[in-house]
């Protein structure tokens, strides 16, 4: 399987015994007494100090170890003498796999601004920071695989290219294999898309809710997890054109089901971040107090486990969107007029206000319900009173809402009064409306953009760092 990771050698009581690593050189210092080279393979945070006597290499080999540059290092576990590890290795041999020029290589050992990480986001996975990160991002990933499949829920994977708006937004990337230099026309002169590939418009899913409901609707749990895109002009640090989103979808789940499964399903994966990635979540957390010491204590962020603990070990919150409007409309911030943007029934709820609710007034995380129809999407199921339906959104600490939700209309009758309603064709979605007609089910559903859960694991204070290969406006590097 491979070498032994640094990860396992660390951890290892086999003093003694002979080693062989493969990793990168992190850095390498040179004493009178001997040659430090701290190499990191990507297992852990930590690096592992590999020790080599003046004299024992040549000239030409040190001089070829460098930062960024990669080895293979053979020798024998032994106790370490320094501070900070209990054991380094004692190097017998050095073979050399790929140099790094120091003049060139641009992750050389200082600080870096994350805005520099970015235009060489190739490399950035070498760092501490976005080490911890991605390998914080795979546990999440995992834990989202775990939960569901031992809540019973089936993996269905939804179609990436699609002919259906989910969200109705029209913010989508078109998908075609015609000339665009010169695309066949019809009588009118518009592109005559029934000459393209599939015969139709088409696009990349903004999500695969849709879809899944029709899986819901045969196997009663199931759940997506994949790329999904959106395709607006956001140069905002919560927003990315390419994005991942994890949304079941059960039938016979009605709206309080939903919240029940919501709830849990984020203690859960936030629980096994803070068990399964402590020394990644330690680093940066003295990260985030690093960058945040120069504020004002006011203006600081929620120490990162102690926010994480702050969802795991509270009940959330649950009341009407009616009720909160309330709350903020006789808030101390509103009378002061100190909230940026207005309040009242019938308004979307702002990243202010949901976080008024969450720090400042429960001091929980809180999930909204029963939103006003006029500021929801069309599959939502209508309440008896006309104004609102079962909507959901779960908001937190730092970030606001993290999951939005519903109970979804099955009634045919009311769901394809909703489709006229906001101008959607209905035979763009004769088979959603199908199954309506044939052994409906009450059932519900939510969304939460797996980025915007990593961001909030890590603290991040831009999405653009919790994805390998960010995508958003006039970039599409790597």
């Amino acid at each position: 399987m491979g070498p032994v990771q640094i990860k396992q050698l660390l951890q290892s009581a086999e003093i003694g015994q002979p080693v062989e690593i493969k990793a990168w050189v992190r850095t390498k210092r040179e004493s009178k007494n001997a040659i430090f080279i701290a190499l990191n393979d990507g297992s852990t945070i930590h690096n592992i100090q590999a020790v080599a006597e003046p004299g024992q290499f040549s000239d030409s080999i040190i001089r070829l170890i460098t930062t960024g540059s990669c080895l293979k290092v053979t020798g024998i576990l032994v106790e370490s003498l320094g501070s900070g590890q209990s054991v380094e290795v004692k190097i017998q041999e050095i073979h050399i796999y790929g140099t790094a020029d120091p003049e060139q290589y641009p992750l050389q050992p200082k600080k870096h601004s994350l805005e520099f990480l970015r235009e060489i986001a190739h490399l950035r996975p070498r760092t501490n920071t976005f080490s911890a990160i991605l390998r914080i991002r795979h546990a999440l990933a995992f834990a989202v695989h775990k939960y569901y499949n031992d809540n019973g829920f089936f993996y269905l994977h939804t179609p990436i290219i699609t002919a259906s708006d989910a969200e109705g937004a029209g913010e989508m990337f078109r998908v075609t294999s015609l000339d665009m230099e010169n695309p066949p026309r019809d009588e009118s002169g518009q592109i005559d898309y029934k000459e393209d590939f599939f015969g139709r418009e088409t696009n990349l899913t903004v999500s695969g809710q849709l879809e899944g409901e029709l899986g819901a609707l045969a196997l009663s749990k199931i759940y997506t997890f994949g790329p999904t895109f959106r395709a607006e002009n956001s140069n905002t640090t919560r927003h990315l054109a390419e994005f991942w989103m994890i949304e079941p979808e059960m039938a016979f789940f009605e709206l309080e089901d939903n919240m029940n499964l919501a709830e849990d399903f984020v203690k859960y994966v936030i629980r096994y971040a803070l068990e399964h990635c402590a020394d990644d979540l330690d680093f940066l957390e003295k990260r985030q107090a690093d960058e945040e010491k120069s504020k004002p204590q006011n203006d600081r962020s929620m120490p990162l486990s102690e926010k994480l603990r702050f969802v795991v070990d509270n009940p959330f919150e649950r009341l009407t969107y009616t009720e909160a409007i309330d709350i903020l409309v006789r808030s101390k911030p509103h009378k002061e007029k100190k909230f940026q943007y207005h309040v009242e029934w019938g308004v979307d709820l702002q990243s202010e206000h949901e976080r008024y609710l969450v720090e400042k007034h429960f001091k929980k995380p809180v999930i909204l319900t029963n939103y006003p129809r006029a500021i929801k999407s069309f599959y939502m199921k209508l309440d008896e009173d006309g104004k609102t339906v079962r909507a959901m959104d779960v908001l937190f600490p730092g970030i606001g809402e993290i999951i939005g939700g519903s109970q979804r209309e099955d009634n045919y009758d009311k769901l394809l009064e909703r489709v006229h309603e906001i101008g959607i064709e209905p035979e763009n979605l004769w088979w959603y409306l199908e199954t309506r007609k044939f052994g409906t089910a009450p059932h519900s559903g939510f969304g939460l953009g797996f980025e915007r859960l990593v961001q909030f694991v890590t603290g991040m204070g831009n999405i653009r760092d919790v994805i390998p290969f960010p995508r958003y406006p006039k970039s599409a590097e790597f």
